[in-house]
């Protein structure tokens, strides 16, 4: 495949069946300039090396690896964020448990001075960085149970210089004893027979799928919820599009009550979420 010039580059990966906006960034990549720059210099002479290099990315797309983990970054709600196989790519419909995060601690929760927040199964950090990026007074924990997943949450976080507690474990096991304002989760909730995980089998698949019918995590978080909910704090959970009237039923039998859900970009049902009162227990 390989060019004489960046257009000629180009054409070929599309010819090959790249997406044109993948072939774009990672020729950009390659070379180390932007997209306007690419358009500009299509004449430009292909150095030989880094066309073999941007063969070889080729090569990788059109295997099924994600973009994200060949730039080693992916951009969510306003920031740019490492990635790696180790943790799930941000996808842009969760910045809608991001928005809704928001949302409370500029409302309901406003008054509490530094409210405190969790977010269950954190892999690169996505979720709770974003929402200590625009709410700063908020005090921050994540939780994971993937070493390499808090290693890449971490690296984020420094970066980014935005503090964040993270504690390895599982779901509520590094809080015990603690109470939060609002905990926030993408947990796995694909079901085990479902055949979209094989378009997915280059991300890490416990983050993917409890198996089953895919509500094991979210059963578990929902379950240990009452234990680490202040009055009157809620608990927001991303799961699959067609999940979430057994999301609110959980809820519902769990004891927390104003339970609600929130539609994605694609106007799927993506978040459900709840509020915890002690009263009405």
């Amino acid at each position: 495949m390989s060019a004489a010039t960046v257009d000629a580059a180009l054409a070929g990966a599309r010819g090959a069946g790249l997406d044109r906006l993948d072939a774009q960034l990672l020729l950009g990549a390659v070379l180390g300039r932007d997209r306007s720059w690419l358009i500009a210099h299509g004449d430009d002479a292909m150095p030989a090396d880094r066309a073999a290099d941007f063969d070889a990315l080729v090569a990788r797309r059109l295997a099924g690896e994600p973009v994200a983990y060949l730039l080693g970054r992916k951009d969510f709600h306003g920031l740019a964020l490492q990635v790696s196989p180790a943790v799930l790519v941000p996808r842009p419909d969760t910045e809608t448990l991001v928005d809704w995060a928001l949302e409370l601690l500029g409302g309901e929760l406003a008054g509490t001075g530094a409210p405190q927040v969790l977010d269950l199964g954190t892999g690169s950090g996505a979720i709770a960085l974003a929402i200590k990026h625009r709410c700063p007074r908020a005090d921050l924990s994540a939780v994971d149970t993937s070493p390499d997943a808090l290693a890449v949450a971490a690296g984020n976080a420094s970066a980014l210089g935005l503090p964040l507690a993270l504690l390895r474990g599982h779901w509520w096991a590094p809080v015990a004893g603690r109470r939060f304002d609002l905990v926030v989760s993408n947990p796995p909730y694909i079901a085990g027979d479902d055949h979209h995980l094989d378009a997915l089998r280059h991300e890490p698949r416990l983050a993917l799928t409890p198996g089953g019918d895919g509500l094991d995590s979210l059963r578990e978080i929902i379950a240990g919820a009452s234990a680490h909910l202040r009055d009157g704090s809620w608990l927001l959970l991303e799961h699959g599009h067609d999940q979430a009237r057994e999301v609110q039923a959980l809820l519902a039998a769990a004891g927390l009550c104003d339970v609600a859900t929130r539609r994605d970009l694609g106007g799927h049902e993506r978040c459900t979420g709840g509020r915890w009162r002690q009263a009405t227990r």
